[in-house]
């Protein structure tokens, strides 16, 4: 196997980046989800209800981010620092967590191009923002820990490039008008090749090495409405929804991808005495064309 490619969403929701190479943090790729709008009740706003987010195409630079959108003139935010931090929430989670407010022009900005009042916010602490008992059978699902981005709750989405192939013959089989579908619809950060269609069920519970780094395959991930949504145009349909209800339903779960979590690098995992490191240089890298191994 090897890793396709590589995605980040600089801002939780935002259209996707593309990237050769990226360095892996406990909380995630680098420069992945650390930023988030949320609403005048702190909580966050996703492409759940604002499918127009698909317009916003931010990128990371050092030490901030820079809103872009077709049309539109680029607003550099610097990370806030001297901020007095607000509680958000992650969307239906239930614990808070401080985030900073990234300023006035920039949710002038936002608001403008969404149409809707929103406040952009900065984790500058990755940090736990689900309980660790969120669903009855969490005692069979890996924790995803203490550090964790914007993410809805594990550090990083994987996808397999062949199980894509798979939902998209039985989009044409079943007849329907809006397939083939695009990986960007079920917003990855990894997406791998030459494993057979859902292999990845399989690798629940087990370590996997991505490049220099290793992660723990935590559970398969469910979806929602934001996949049936182009990620190009924000236009909606009812696809992969339907298919994967007739096909990838696990309880009341719709599965397509698999969590993951990074426990460190090659080199920490081996000589590690829990294998868990500490710094977070340890953590790795990952670049497209990297082999990908299922370890023992």
């Amino acid at each position: 196997m090897r890793l396709a490619s590589i995605h980040t969403y600089p801002v939780k929701s935002s259209h996707g980046q593309d990237h050769a190479c990226l360095q892996v943090l406990p909380w995630g790729l680098a420069g992945d989800r650390r930023w988030m709008l949320v609403d005048d009740a702190g909580v966050g706003v996703t492409q759940r209800e604002v499918a127009a987010m698909v317009q916003l195409r931010p990128a990371v630079r050092t030490g901030g981010l820079v809103l872009r959108a077709a049309g539109r003139p680029d607003l550099d935010v610097p990370e806030p620092t001297g901020a007095a931090p607000v509680d958000v929430r992650v969307f239906n989670n239930r614990l808070r967590v401080p985030a900073l407010p990234a300023g006035a022009a920039a949710d002038r900005w936002l608001a403008d191009l969404l149409g809707r009042e929103v406040r952009l916010v900065w984790l500058a602490e990755p940090t736990r923002h689900q309980p660790r008992d969120d669903r009855p059978d969490a005692d069979a699902r890996l924790d995803a820990g203490d550090r964790v981005s914007f993410a809805d709750g594990y550090p990083l989405l994987l996808a397999n490039s062949a199980s894509l192939a798979q939902l998209n013959d039985w989009l044409a089989e079943s007849g329907s008008t809006e397939g083939p579908l695009p990986m960007t619809r079920f917003r990855p950060n990894v997406v791998v090749d030459d494993a057979p269609p859902w292999a990845e069920d399989d690798w629940t519970g087990r370590r996997l090495r991505i490049g220099s780094a290793v992660f723990q395959v935590a559970d398969g991930c469910d979806r929602c409405v934001v996949t049936t949504t182009d990620q190009e145009t924000g236009v909606r349909g009812k696809q992969p929804l339907r298919i994967l209800a007739e096909r990838r339903k696990f309880g009341r779960d719709l599965l397509f991808g698999q969590n993951l979590v990074p426990v460190g690098s090659v080199r920490a995992v081996g000589s590690g005495a829990d294998g868990v490191p500490v710094d977070i240089d340890d953590f790795g890298t990952i670049g497209v064309g990297d082999p990908v191994e299922l370890l023992p």
